[in-house]
């Protein structure tokens, strides 16, 4: 695929990063020359300064061959733009980053693809959302959803004290007559290796285990593993940033009691007066005395989404500290998560990562619904539509001829989620999520087809 990326801020330089890898054809666009010199020394692509919303730039970058242009500048206005014009120069599709969520809550109403722009990407949206779900699946330390839940992705670190550990995949299938969730991935602890697991794979102590669950299935991992998905009802955020606005006020109206740490002051005003629902203290959240008084103890959750990856990594420690369950923390250094399981922290939530995994749905064949690469794990979860074409249509699972890198998590069939097994049949329509390392996405790609 010909891809052209204009922006290469941080979204945009990850984007570039995460898609040379895969041999597609990239061209950077920005006017920093700094930014295009660190992306051109570091990446095999192509880099090309000047302004975006330039026809002469957009053509110079051969737009009417572009399969794809992604706007990831800082301004959502020069992205509008610059999608705008690249579809009446014959891109095929367009996709903006945007801050004003507003645009996502009426694009149908507004009609954006009848400007040129086919989709609106907003990370603050994309890690509230992420916070929210994580809040409701409190037990887990990661969760994806699939068609609004009814298959979702979930996973957390196996303890001696879990039923399974010391079984086979197989083994600890057998503990439930009706089977409603399988694993995966497997991460063996203190190694950077992902297994995707067969019925002859071990759960052993430490691993960081994936799983797909669907209904009842988060209930029984909870039960065999020893964990408590314990409702999460008052939560403090550290940080007023769009994030943490977003956060509360999502939160808020969906029923949580929400404190809300800001150090500006005249920020804290502000958001005082647009959160009615939620109490927002001018302070500082490094302050343990502060958190001490707004009884950071009898939190059920606690958030930092400051600007600042180090202030939330240790405002998350100190809350961990004072006994509070549940843990995430913003970061903006992907090296970090490396480090999640070892310090303690319940889950990194990356903004970057989060945008790269909506938008790479795009670059995968055959029709993807929905895509997100597993945190600190070397794999993919793809949501495929199977069309009457594909190679995996009117097969029992077990006669496909599926990579050994590569496993069915589950079946979306007219909006119910199941735990497909061998001797399931997969029928036109079906929505099938797959997880698979690297190596194997070419082959799964070729099955939906």
């Amino acid at each position: 695929m010909k891809i052209i990326i204009a922006g290469a801020g941080e979204v945009g330089f990850h984007l570039a990063k995460l898609l040379s890898y895969e041999s597609q054809e990239i061209t950077l666009i920005d006017t920093d020359r700094d930014s295009l010199s660190y992306a051109d020394n570091h990446l095999d692509i192509k880099v090309l300064k000047g302004d975006a919303t330039s026809i002469a730039i957009l053509k110079e970058a051969k737009i009417d061959r572009a399969d794809l242009l992604i706007g990831v500048t800082a301004s959502e206005t020069t992205n509008i733009t610059v999608c705008v014009l690249a579809k009446q120069l014959g891109a095929k599709r367009t996709i903006a980053r945007i801050s004003n969520t507003e645009f996502i809550k009426h694009k149908d109403e507004v009609g954006f693809t009848r400007f040129g722009i086919d989709e609106l990407i907003s990370p603050e949206s994309l890690a509230a959302a992420e916070i929210e779900l994580l809040l409701n699946q409190s037990a887990f330390k990661d969760s994806y959803e699939f068609e609004g839940g009814a298959l979702t992705m979930v996973s957390l670190s196996l303890t001696r004290t879990a039923g399974f550990v010391g079984k086979t995949v197989k083994e600890a299938a057998e503990l439930f007559s009706e089977i409603h969730f399988v694993p995966i991935a497997i991460q063996r602890f203190g190694t950077q290796y992902t297994i995707i697991p067969r019925g002859d794979t071990e759960f052993r102590e430490g691993d960081n285990a994936v799983f797909i669950t669907c209904a009842g299935g988060g209930d029984e991992l909870c039960k065999m593993t020893g964990k408590t998905n314990t409702p999460v009802k008052d939560v403090m955020i550290l940080g007023g940033s769009k994030i943490g606005f977003k956060t509360s006020r999502d939160l808020s109206l969906s029923g949580f009691n929400v404190k809300l740490i800001e150090n500006n002051k005249d920020i804290a005003f502000d958001l005082a007066d647009d959160l009615p629902k939620v109490l927002v203290i001018n302070g500082d959240g490094r302050n343990v005395e502060l958190l001490e008084e707004e009884n950071i103890s009898e939190m059920d959750a606690f958030i930092s989404v400051t600007g600042n990856s180090e202030t939330n990594i240790m405002s998350c420690l100190v809350a961990k500290s004072k006994g509070v369950k549940k843990t995430i923390a913003l970061v903006e250094n992907m090296d970090y998560f490396e480090l999640s399981q070892s310090i303690g922290i319940d889950t990194l939530i990356n903004k970057k990562l989060l945008a790269a995994n909506n938008i790479f749905r795009y670059i995968r064949k055959g029709e993807v619904i929905a895509m997100t690469k597993l945190n600190n794990m070397n794999a993919e979860l793809l949501e495929f539509k199977v069309k009457p074409t594909s190679k995996i249509c009117n097969k029992l699972i077990k006669d496909v001829e599926f990579p050994r890198s590569a496993i069915v998590g589950g079946v979306i069939r007219n909006g119910k989620g199941l735990i497909a097994l061998g001797s399931f049949r997969i029928e036109e329509g079906d929505y099938i999520v797959v997880c698979c390392l690297p190596r194997s996405i070419k082959e799964v790609e070729k099955l939906f087809l």
